[in-house]
């Protein structure tokens, strides 16, 4: 990849915010180091591996990979059988921990770095004896070793009694006006008095040292020489003692050896990984889909050196329909920033970085990619003369391939227009011929004109707002832009006369051309906003079918279950005024009741079932008024709603003495007095049609019929709500005059069909009903046959 273009496109600053994310020193390296690739496999395997370490950060947070200390050097001394100091295996220690926190962190998660992860060997016993060892880099622990406890717990005694001798000198009267100080000190390692240099005589022992001015002179008394001795010789078992201690965490180290350099090797690239994984993080990134087809479409690309509050994101495709891109417009209108993000983003990709962009974003492989972006026209310095522009683009014209990408920025700038025109258009077709993907900006009408005429080229520009005098930052593929010179000019107050000069001078052509621009200019805002316009409208249609469809729905839903719950109720009304009056006859016929009990008990059936009317009657409203009916207004055949039940019948009998009439609603039959009654006038039954007459005034809904299954599935349910569901399809099926019926219940335990046996020898319009036979379902179902 080419170094100028790396470093014109400032690649090296997304490098050095991924080096500050990497724990471990080798890891700040392997992303110092890191390199756009060519092959699409390696950069997806790339990808793959950011994609899975963002998903862990996400998850389950992110580990810590600053204990990762480089252990190389250690390991081949481990290798050669020499010992390591504390400093060596506490880096070994810290390796360990690392591992064994990684591996616990993400054990449960299988992606691309699962090997990563199961590949580490925390080697837990010997982390946990050189822990148990080794405190610090100066400290090793009197648990290290029995022999240590004792030879310190010795030292310890020593130091003891020289304290106590040399306190009773310091407190001695004859010895006090002899000492500088009342202190014990140390010099040269053995504990010593501070004596004033005129009473040296006085006190019997060695001197150690002396003060700078010689005033003081640092005795130790003979009575705690042969004590500092044993503390010497304490000292020098307690370094024996230390150092057989390192040399055995070594050996038991050196064993080890293949492991460590992997827990090392793994670490690092993890850490690598990770790194990379908390720069997409930052940068709000996504993953790109690589290709190899010369395809780039950036969707909503955001140029990640600039700040995320002042950065504009833009669209921005090439590769597909054209390989040049000509971008137009005003200075400081974006159109650099555009150039720099498709050729910054690109190196990031193939980096194997995520994107600051929007998903499903496409980015192509490029074996090289060159930029000639002006000095002047970065982000941060200045614009270069023409030649050296010129030398740029000869050096890219050898170098270049159809498997590059080409940046130009202001092609032919520097020079004369005319010329500078005429070479940009040379140039840029000669590159497109050579079917290189090229991406350019220009001032040049010529330029905008050549992109206009020529296929496979395609003109661009950055969108300026005139009136504010601002770049919007938007880049608009297919609409060319103008330069503005002469708004921004008037805007920023430069006499009319002056404009107006300048005008004259420029050929007509042009001016027309410039013309053109504007008017497509306004036609794109006007469609633009027509388009928001549009949008908007559509969304509020789809929002408001939605809400009118849910509000249907609970309509519909609320209404099936009024219904089914009434339907519920009248079976229930039914069933239970069927019972108590076969209960009734029974009764009479085995104590041979007289008519007026028998009256006594009819009268008892009726006050129940008009009990259970009520309740079936709507009381959240006040009943509406209606017009009192007479027993001469009531005539059969004559439909009427019953009041009470809130539905509508049709009279069955004339009324009787008692102001009764019997109302037939559907294939029910009901006895309620006349009050309950209102007229109904032009009601059409909807099931006249699909009715026949069968036997009195009973009818048959053949719609009805033709919906009931003959068959019913109970798999699943307990016996109650079996029995439920049974309940309301034998009487769907009874008047829909099904002759037969097929219950499925399984065998199981039986407690289920025991439980539909149960139930059925209580339905006194059920026949008979036994097991199914062999092809029929066996004991798993239960064949029912009506009246």
């Amino acid at each position: 990849m080419d170094y100028k273009s790396l470093k014109t496109l400032e690649y090296h600053k997304i490098i050095e915010k991924l080096s500050s994310y990497a724990g471990s020193e080798a890891a700040r390296k392997m992303c110092a180091d890191l390199k756009p690739m060519t092959d699409i496999n390696s950069i997806n395997d790339a990808l793959t591996q950011t994609s899975d370490a963002l998903s862990r950060i996400y998850a389950k947070g992110s580990v810590s990979f600053s204990g990762v200390t480089n252990i190389i050097d250690s390991i081949k001394r481990l290798e050669v059988g020499s010992t390591l100091n504390t400093h060596e295996l506490l880096n070994i220690s810290a390796v360990l921990t690392t591992a064994a926190a990684a591996k616990s962190h993400y054990e449960e998660t299988n992606d691309s770095l699962t090997d990563y992860f199961n590949s580490l060997e925390p080697l837990t016993p010997l982390n946990t004896q050189i822990k148990n060892c080794i405190i610090s880099e100066e400290e090793i622990s009197d648990d290290a070793s029995g022999t240590l406890r004792d030879i310190r717990r010795q030292m310890r005694i020593s130091a003891d009694r020289i304290h106590t001798e040399l306190n009773k000198i310091l407190n001695s009267p004859s010895t006090r006006s002899c000492l500088q100080d009342y202190v014990i000190t140390m010099r040269q390692g053995r504990y010593c008095l501070p004596v004033k240099a005129e009473y040296k005589s006085q006190i019997a022992g060695m001197i150690h040292d002396q003060s700078a001015t010689g005033s003081t002179i640092f005795i130790e008394p003979a009575a705690v020489v042969k004590l500092n001795n044993d503390i010497r010789e304490l000292e020098l078992k307690e370094q024996a003692e230390i150092e057989r201690i390192l040399a055995a965490l070594s050996a038991e180290a050196s064993a080890y050896t293949d492991e460590l350099q992997s827990d090392y090797t793994i670490l690092v690239t993890l850490d690598f990984i990770f790194a990379k994984a908390q720069l997409s993080k930052f940068y709000k990134c996504s993953c790109p889909i690589m290709n190899t087809d010369k395809y780039i479409n950036i969707k909503k690309g955001r140029h990640p050196l600039i700040p995320a509050k002042t950065v504009v994101p833009i669209d921005i495709y090439l590769g597909k329909d054209f390989n040049l891109l000509i971008v137009t417009g005003p200075n400081t209108g974006g159109k650099t920033v555009s150039l720099k993000t498709v050729g910054l983003l690109t190196l990031m990709a193939q980096s194997g970085l995520h994107i600051p962009a929007m998903d499903h974003s496409q980015i192509a492989v490029f074996d090289n990619i060159f930029a000639d972006i002006g000095d002047e026209q970065s982000i941060e310095q200045s614009l270069s003369t023409f030649s050296s522009h010129m030398t740029n683009t000869v050096s890219i014209l050898k170098e270049a391939d159809e498997n590059s990408l080409i940046l130009f920025d202001e092609i032919g700038a520097g020079t004369d227009p005319t010329e500078g025109a005429a070479l940009a258009i040379a140039i840029l077709s000669d590159l497109h011929n050579k079917d290189i993907t090229t991406m350019a900006t220009t001032h040049y009408s010529e330029i905008k004109v050549f992109a206009l005429t020529t296929e496979g080229v395609e003109n661009a520009s950055c969108e300026f707002d005139v009136a504010t005098l601002s770049p919007t930052y938007r880049l608009l593929i297919g609409v060319p832009g103008k330069s503005n010179a002469f708004a921004i000019s008037r805007k920023l107050g430069l006499p009319s006369y002056i404009i107006d000069d300048a005008s004259s001078r420029i050929d007509a052509n042009d001016i027309h051309f410039e013309d053109l621009l504007t008017d497509l200019e306004n036609s794109r805002i006007t469609i633009e906003k027509e388009q928001a316009e549009i949008k908007e409208y559509k969304d509020q249609i789809r929002r408001l079918k939605a809400e009118a469809a849910a509000k249907s729905k609970r309509l519909d839903e609320r209404t099936d279950k009024i219904i089914r719950k009434a339907n519920e109720e009248a079976a229930e009304i039914l069933r239970e005024a069927k019972e108590y009056a076969d209960e009734t006859i029974k009764t009479m016929n085995k104590h041979g009741m007289s008519v007026k009990e028998l009256e006594k008990q009819r009268s008892a059936v009726r006050d129940k079932m008009n009990k259970r009317q009520e309740k079936l009657a709507v009381k959240t409203t006040a009943p509406k008024s209606h017009k009192p009916v007479s027993a001469a207004e009531l005539k059969e055949g004559m439909h009427v709603r019953v009041l009470s039940m809130n539905v509508i019948g049709t009279i069955l009998s004339a009324p009787n003495p008692k102001g009764e009439v019997t109302v037939g609603v559907g294939s029910l039959t009901t006895k309620t007095k006349i009050n309950n009654l209102e007229i109904v006038t032009g009601y059409k039954d909807p099931e006249e049609k699909t009715t026949i007459k069968t036997g009195g005034s009973s009818r048959i809904k053949m719609s009805k019929s033709a919906s009931i299954s003959p068959e019913i599935n109970l798999l699943g349910l307990t016996v109650d709500e079996a029995v439920a569901k049974l309940d309301k399809y034998l009487d769907d099926a009874y008047i829909a005059k099904i002759a037969q019926v097929r219950i499925v219940h399984g065998k199981g335990t039986g407690a289920l069909r025991n439980g539909v046996a149960s139930y059925l020898k209580g339905v006194p319009y059920v026949k008979s009903f036994r097991l199914g036979e062999v092809g029929e379902g066996d004991a798993g179902v239960t064949i029912v046959e009506f009246k």
